[in-house]
């Protein structure tokens, strides 16, 4: 059976939602990745040669790569501009590339990300590499606890080549993944070249995009980044995060990543520690939502209304994208259902012991289309 003819019969609004302007307007880069029109984003970054009178730049210190890193990124974004704007032949990037580019050097500093680790905004300062493990619960190697063509994803996205890492920097008391999340062992060890190997089976398969999700993919960062050293297919690359990482480890991932899924749950950061136990929530993932729109990143925003929380969540939640982003498409989901420790100690958390009403998410889609919010192609 032909491929669109089959994901039309399982899920018919993956390829009829681009017939709606507003997503073919905001994701018109994913959309010609994802038709090898233009190729990865982390393909062109393959591309872009160390000057060669730069050499043992892997000695550098860490402020003298993030130097060589921010000269690097304004060859690749005149590069990215003349690929957008059709003004140079794409099959440029089929041939070889120097091992001496922009990639590695992103790989040189993740790694030196983990030891000391401030990947997330816990800054934990552990030394990964040696073993002792972050809030997160990971040292410095990473599993995968499953990966499949996912296709309950949003429309655009289906089918979406999942990768689900365990591990989260988050504590939320209702996550519906806290088997991964909370247990990082609940998975199998990958190591660079296997990741690669799991997503190039995936391209193989019909996959629209490899998805880095979890737990949470943040923490799994450096390993991620070297997977794509042995990686070659023409393929957007998702990432699909809690939004707090730090500002270090979102600069690796701009140049990187052709679409981004982050979640935005709370619209307070009182909130944020209550459920999830992190502090200055609101302020981190509002600052890394609006480094990544500025950067041209095309986003779909995942906002999950909370029962009894319309007022303080997703009123200002739907209100600050708006205001800061709004070129950008956002699922307001209405699968939140009381799991983890909610089941467990429900009188502690008596305030989403329970599913959203039915006039609760009619609030949140009123609210939404009264501020012009673009959800109801992918939703």
């Amino acid at each position: 059976m032909d491929e669109d003819v089959y994901y039309y019969l399982v899920r018919p609004d993956s390829l009829t939602v681009w017939g709606d302007e507003n997503v073919r307007r905001i994701l018109t880069w994913y959309y010609r990745v994802m038709k090898q029109i233009y190729p990865p984003r982390y393909i062109i970054a393959k591309h872009i040669e160390v000057p060669r009178d730069i050499r043992d730049w892997r000695s550098f210190s860490a402020d003298e790569l993030f130097n060589l890193h921010r000269e690097l990124r304004r060859s690749f974004r005149d590069v990215w501009n003349k690929v957008y704007n059709g003004d140079i032949d794409v099959n440029e990037f089929r041939r070889e590339y120097s091992s001496n580019n922009f990639l590695e050097v992103k790989i040189e500093i993740a790694k030196r990300l983990v030891n000391p680790c401030r990947l997330c905004e816990r800054r934990c300062m552990v030394n990964r590499y040696d073993g002792h493990r972050g809030v997160c619960g990971l040292d410095s190697v990473s599993r995968v606890a499953s990966a499949f063509l996912h296709m309950g994803e949003e429309a655009p996205l289906v089918p979406s080549g999942t990768i689900f890492f365990t591990g989260c920097s988050f504590k939320c008391v209702f996550c519906q993944n806290w088997d991964i999340s909370q247990r990082p062992f609940n998975g199998e060890i990958v190591d660079p070249q296997y990741l690669a190997r799991i997503s190039h089976i995936l391209a193989s398969k019909g996959a629209r995009n490899i998805n880095y999700v979890g737990g949470n993919p943040d923490q799994n960062l450096h390993v991620i980044i070297e997977s794509l050293r042995y990686f070659d297919d023409w393929i957007p690359l998702l990432w699909n995060s809690n939004m707090y990482m730090t500002i270090e480890a979102l600069e690796l991932l701009l140049d990187i990543m052709d679409i981004w899924l982050p979640d935005f749950k709370y619209g307070n950061n009182e909130c944020g520690f209550k459920l999830s136990r992190v502090h200055n929530y609101y302020n981190v993932v509002t600052r890394n939502l609006k480094i990544v729109y500025g950067y041209g990143g095309e986003i779909i925003i995942r906002h999950l209304v909370l029962p009894n929380h319309i007022e303080c969540c997703t009123k200002p939640v739907l209100r600050w994208i708006a205001d800061n982003t709004p070129n950008v498409l956002v699922n307001i989901m209405d699968q939140y259902r009381p799991e983890h420790m909610v089941v467990r100690e429900p009188w502690r958390f008596k305030d989403i012991a329970r599913r959203p009403k039915y006039k609760e998410m009619e609030e949140a889609y009123s609210y939404a289309d009264k501020l012009g919010i673009i959800y109801r192609p992918i939703s």
